[in-house]
């Protein structure tokens, strides 16, 4: 993987700014050990770190330009003029003549700077979905930014102070949102979005936003073989001139993937599944259906508990900020099986749900918006007194069914996804000490859910919680997530089914061709009916769960480093020491699939700090 990090406003010696962004640089190439290339000028330096060709820099006159990433433009003749000068020093060129607005004709997945030293005036952004993040923090007129947050930290003018406000968003999330970072005074770029800096001032804006054109229709043929032909020329652009492979859990996106590279590529894909010898968890067969359907090279792995015990300090090390989706774990295990055999870039199937309508929920949310279009005076005049009002209804489940709907339908987007947050079931009150709460705003996360969920301009359901969920699930989760465990592997990663080329016909899709009625996905599948075996096409979505709950009520060491974890976590005062007790205890015992998430994203927790040495109170 590896990045970017720099600074401008800072500093007046080129050798001291090369010492300092060298060493700022190790983070990102402590584990894939790829070369810094390092530019400074007298207030300003910069590195970027990357294993073979991701990244570019160039240095003229003052303007010190920086891209990672796989970058292109929407224009052919500057991509030809990249493939002769070099992507950088055409950036630079374009940002002489265009400003900001070169930023529009960007394609790929990117990070950048530009750093121009006369005018003390600097730009920094990141690709259209996120994929290459990038965290920033102004102090003392001194701009500091990098793909880690450890590297920006490295700097001598920050102070790396731990937010309150991001550990608790971190509980809630079970990772950090954007544009919050862990830190006092850091934040993140969003997908699409830029930031400048003009002596010693910072502003953020947007260059890119998702726009859906909900009302054109085209016959169904015209839009399959276009949809195949930007699929296969997605997946032909992520692999390069590389040999790929392919995550495969089995479900509809990795199946593709697998199944185009192969096509594209002219020989079997090399595919890698995980699976669990646990009851529930294990998919490994419907990864094998859709291996033998392509011919793919396949190789599985089985994750054991012992695996996790050693994989979790590693994993918690890799993420620069505290991250609780467990399928890291996995996703590590899955990526090091193509590392040992020698590939360099692997490809994951994420993106296809949130751009095609492929979750569970919101298959659950049409059901609770149709009670919406029942008119106010049957709902709140008829059919509940009648369903709440019935003696002795919470004993009929039919009634009690129908009060649990009727009540979740009548929370208002988006508030109505999280009726089954864990924090918020526990009560923040059960589950933070006092002392704690007093430091942040318990209100935030209801407040950035809602304010990123009205954003969009869609009028659909469907394409309302899409673009939710660009950021949350994309952005803050599933791609950091796979970054992040590829990184630790020693491998790069492409997210083909996000390009911007399938994110541009995704736009364009009708709202009912994402979910028809109930059925996830319609369109998707029904174009690639014929090419994906259908029992893939037909299987319920699962993905890479890990079993931790279940392990942990069996596997000694697993239970040790949970128990050895949260009991230095109650040194904090942050997690009420009762609370960690009763999750222990009681709680594991009566559900270990539910509660065990809450033990995993508190162990983590603790185990971030532990990587970075930071200490506990006395």
């Amino acid at each position: 993987m590896s990045g970017l990090c720099g600074w401008i406003g800072y500093g007046t010696h080129i050798n001291e700014n090369l010492q300092l962004v060298q060493r700022m640089a190790g983070p990102l190439t402590r584990f894939d050990g790829g070369e810094a290339r390092t530019l400074a000028g007298g207030n300003s330096a910069l590195a970027v770190a990357a294993t073979g060709d991701g990244a570019q820099v160039y240095q003229k006159e003052g303007l010190l330009v920086a891209i990672w990433g796989r970058a292109g433009f929407n224009d052919p003749r500057l991509n030809q003029l990249v493939r002769t000068d070099g992507m950088a020093k055409i950036l630079a060129d374009n940002w002489r003549e265009k400003g900001e607005k070169v930023l529009e004709s960007l394609t790929g997945a990117f990070s950048l700077c530009i750093l121009h030293e006369r005018e003390n005036e600097a730009i920094v952004a990141i690709d259209r979905m996120g994929i290459h993040p990038l965290s920033f923090q102004i102090s003392g007129g001194c701009l500091v930014f990098g793909s880690s947050a450890d590297t920006i930290i490295l700097h001598p003018q920050i102070k790396s102070e731990i937010s309150p406000q991001g550990i608790y968003n971190y509980v809630y999330f079970h990772m950090v949102p954007g544009p919050g970072t862990i830190y006092q005074e850091q934040k993140r770029l969003l997908p699409g979005e830029y930031l400048v800096y003009r002596k010693g001032r910072i502003e953020t804006h947007k260059y890119w936003e998702m726009r859906f054109l909900e009302d054109e229709k085209r016959p169904f043929q015209e839009l399959k073989q276009d949809f195949l032909t930007v699929l296969r020329s997605s997946v032909r652009e992520a692999i390069g001139d590389e040999e790929a492979g392919a995550f495969l859990s089995g479900g509809t996106d990795s199946s593709t993937i697998a199944g185009i590279l192969g096509e594209v590529s002219g020989q079997p894909a090399r595919t890698y599944s995980i699976g669990f010898d646990a009851s529930g968890y294990d998919e490994m067969e419907y990864a094998r259906i859709a291996a033998r359907h392509f011919s793919t090279r396949h190789k599985e792995y089985y994750v054991t508990p012992d695996d996790i015990v050693t994989a979790i300090p590693q994993v918690a090390a890799i993420f620069d900020q505290p991250f609780g989706n467990s399928s890291a774990i996995p996703a590590f295990y899955c990526a090091r099986m193509a590392k040992e055999d020698g590939l360099s870039r692997i490809l994951g199937g994420d993106g296809g749900d949130e751009l095609f309508g492929g979750n569970v929920r919101y298959a659950k949310q049409y059901l609770f918006s149709l009670y919406e279009q029942v008119p106010s005076v049957m709902r709140k005049g008829v059919v509940e007194p009648l369903v709440f009002g019935m003696p002795g209804g919470a004993a009929l489940p039919l009634v009690r069914k129908a009060r649990s709907y009727i009540e979740q339908a009548s929370i208002a987007m988006p508030a109505r996804t999280e009726t089954y947050n864990l924090l918020e079931r526990y009560g923040h009150g059960e589950v933070f000490t006092r002392e704690f709460l007093d430091t942040v705003n318990a209100g935030y996360p209801a407040s950035l859910l809602d304010e990123v969920y009205h954003q969009s301009d869609a009028n659909s359901l469907i394409n309302r919680m899409l673009a939710f969920d660009r950021k949350f699930t994309l952005a803050d989760n599933d791609l950091p997530k796979v970054a992040k465990a590829c990184e630790l592997a020693g491998i790069d990663v492409g997210f083909p089914l996000i390009s911007d080329e399938i994110t541009a016909f995704s736009l364009r899709l009708e709202p009912q061709l994402k979910l028809k009625g109930t059925k996830l996905r319609y369109f998707f599948k029904e174009a690639l009916r014929g090419f994906l075996p259908e029992e893939i096409i037909a299987k319920q979505k699962h993905g890479f769960g890990l079993p931790f709950g279940v392990w942990l009520q069996h596997h000694k060491p697993l239970q040790a480093l949970a128990s050895d974890s949260l009991s230095d976590l109650k040194l904090r005062n942050v997690i009420r020491a009762d609370f960690i007790d009763k999750l222990l205890g009681y709680h594991l015992d009566e559900h270990a699939g539910y509660h065990g998430t809450m033990v995993w994203v508190l162990m983590m927790l603790e185990q971030w700090y532990r990587q970075r040495q930071i200490h506990k109170q006395s």
